[in-house]
């Protein structure tokens, strides 16, 4: 496994298992698979329904705390300053664990400027280590930054080779975040994964198109959570730390012409308003 160094001093792995679109009843019975093939960074959210689940199988693998790095993300509805202070010790609650490794606020959208207050005490208080932002544009980063005493350690948007944010990157260089990226294999998309750029390489490495990409997600210094619950592929997607790309290489994988496989609207579309009930989470 590799480690990035966050603003904050806190080291978080660069390879984890993401349980977006995980049931319950799956992660119950793959999250133990994969933190057994050393997967030691987990990544869940308020909005995936999931978060006893990742509790119940966090106990059942046996993992010692510390050796696990987890993540969480808090919704919009919980964004405003007492209800956010509530909403972080809930999620604890959900989760059956003492503090956070990282906590996010997941979408761009409500009352995030007065919630970040509650982020940073949650974090003087030990119940999270390290907080940060996902799928926030360079605007609604800004406007954070302007009222925190305790900076974003991680920014999560897309981020794949048809949509590498270097630009985004290249706005925020001073701040030194850590960025994390969804969609990081291009959201399945077969054209993509068919490019010569990457049949070439994945020849001359012995490696599959997947395991390049995930490997130039390694070199670019992103982290990463692909998604799957077969252990095969598991193992696979952590096979990728015995070879490294040539600076030719990356290089032409950054020329692929970028696009966006999708938008975050800079306004909150309904859905984001919907019911947000997660205590009912089996």
């Amino acid at each position: 496994m590799q480690y990035l160094t966050m603003n904050d001093g806190n080291k978080i792995p660069q390879l984890g298992y993401g349980t977006f679109q995980m049931s319950s009843a799956e992660v119950e019975a793959h999250l133990p698979e994969a933190i057994a093939a050393g997967y030691t960074h987990i990544d869940t959210a308020n909005a995936y329904y999931n978060e006893v689940a990742v509790g119940k199988a966090i106990k059942a693998s046996g993992a010692k705390r510390g050796d696990l790095f987890v993540t969480s993300k808090l919704f919009p509805q919980d964004y405003p300053y007492k209800k956010c202070k509530a909403a972080i010790d809930a999620t604890l609650g959900r989760l059956d664990l003492d503090y956070l490794d990282l906590l996010l606020f997941h979408q761009p959208y409500g009352e995030y400027v007065d919630g970040w207050r509650a982020m940073e005490e949650a974090v003087k208080e030990g119940k999270v280590r390290s907080i940060g932002l996902s799928n926030f544009n360079d605007r609604k980063v800004k406007e954070i930054l302007l009222e925190a005493t305790i900076k974003p350690v991680v920014i999560q948007v897309e981020i794949n080779p048809r949509w590498n944010q270097h630009q985004l990157k290249s706005v925020f260089a001073d701040e030194h975040f850590v960025w994390e990226g969804w969609y990081p294999l291009g959201h399945g998309d077969k054209k993509l994964l068919s490019l010569p750029v990457f049949e070439g390489v994945a020849e001359k490495y012995g490696k599959s198109v997947a395991q390049v990409i995930l490997r130039w997600h390694m070199q670019e210094g992103n982290i990463v959570f692909p998604k799957t619950l077969n252990p095969q592929h598991m193992a696979d997607n952590a096979n990728i730390f015995d070879f490294e790309l040539t600076d030719e290489e990356m290089a032409a994988i950054n020329r692929i012409p970028q696009k966006p496989y999708y938008r975050v609207p800079d306004e909150a579309p309904a859905w984001v308003w919907g019911p947000n009930d997660y205590s009912q989470q089996a």
